[in-house]
């Protein structure tokens, strides 16, 4: 499926099989009943305690059991904060863009409709609780260090292309009086933009123009070409894209944070959602509140990467994740 961010890939990468593996395991492991056979054959049998002794420490299942302690904790905390409807709408977008072929994507991940969709859910829980937690963050200061970074709109050009020895050339036609920057656009570049001559209008918060291209534009005068090209790593592909850009104006910055608020405000809470450790403090934080406790030893470093976790027989203080024994 598309590349996703890291929350999503965090909560919802499934390994085919696992599931069906985890909850045969589960199943032994929380049920009071006799031991039972699920193979039999000559001369022996299968029981359920063999296959989830065989599968409990295969990486898959440590995953499954790492998923379903955050959902069943995200579940508790945020339940009534996602509805059906908001699942069934991501769901029905992401099939309509797959069209026929989604089903053999799902099946491809090891997912059926209804698991999808509740990996969906689970997303959006976490989603919310780190849109909360990020709000917490709009301080004063948030917002002073915000500004202190923060490039107010430019209009500017940009040319793209592929071929980095083709780009020089174009690059020193760009740079040569008189150059027609839109007509070398229109006939080089590969953006988007190259029918409109390349034009772009963007401030640093923008998502529409790469981190390295902002850079080169805002450090130009209004009407300079970039005096080299700047490389571009597509992260998708691991392809190199190079760009010649020219500044046409820029907008002078105010000395009041106050007067950019909303759009700093957009700037903070996106760049919080997008962080990584940030992620991984708010998804800590919940296991922790929840008090999840590890009872088999075999599992004491599923949740490693959010907390510390110790053995059911030491005395210390452990975080976990705690059923009601069945």
């Amino acid at each position: 499926m598309k590349k996703e961010s890291y929350l999503k890939m965090k909560t919802k990468k499934i390994i085919a099989g696992a599931v069906t593996l985890l909850a045969a395991a589960t199943l032994a492991a929380c049920s009071n009943a006799a031991d039972k056979d699920i193979i039999s054959m000559k001369g022996g049998t299968i029981t359920i305690s063999e296959f989830y002794k065989e599968v409990k420490t295969n990486t898959a299942a440590q995953q499954v059991l790492l998923q379903m302690v955050i959902k069943d904790v995200f579940e508790a905390k945020y339940g009534k904060k996602v509805t059906a409807k908001e699942v069934d709408e991501a769901y029905n977008k992401m099939a309509d863009q797959y069209g026929d072929s989604f089903d053999q994507a799902l099946s491809s991940a090891g997912l059926t409709k209804e698991t999808y969709k509740d990996q969906i859910r689970t997303n959006k829980l976490v989603e919310y609780a780190v849109a909360q937690a990020a709000k917490k963050e709009l301080t004063d200061e948030a917002y002073k260090a915000a500004y202190e970074s923060y490039t107010p709109e430019v209009t500017a050009q940009v040319i793209k292309m592929a071929d980095e020895a083709k780009a020089k050339e174009v690059l020193a036609s760009a740079q040569a009086d008189g150059a027609d920057f839109a007509k070398l656009a229109k006939e080089n570049s590969t953006d988007a933009t190259a029918e409109d001559g390349g034009k772009v209008t963007f401030d640093s918060t923008s998502a529409q123009v790469p981190a390295e291209v902002q850079a080169a534009i805002f450090a130009l005068d209004e009407g300079q070409v970039g005096a080299a090209l700047v490389p571009v790593v597509d992260m998708s592909t691991y392809t190199s894209n190079y760009y010649i850009v020219k500044l046409n104006t820029k907008t002078k910055k105010s000395d009041k944070w106050e007067d950019y608020k909303d759009v700093l405000k957009e700037s903070i809470l996106s760049a919080k959602q997008n962080d990584a450790a940030f992620i991984t403090g708010v998804v800590s934080k919940a296991l922790q509140d929840a008090n999840v406790k590890v009872k088999d030893e075999a599992f004491q470093n599923v949740l490693s990467q959010y907390i510390t976790t110790t053995s059911s027989s030491d005395t210390t203080e452990q975080v976990t994740t705690e059923k009601s024994d069945k």
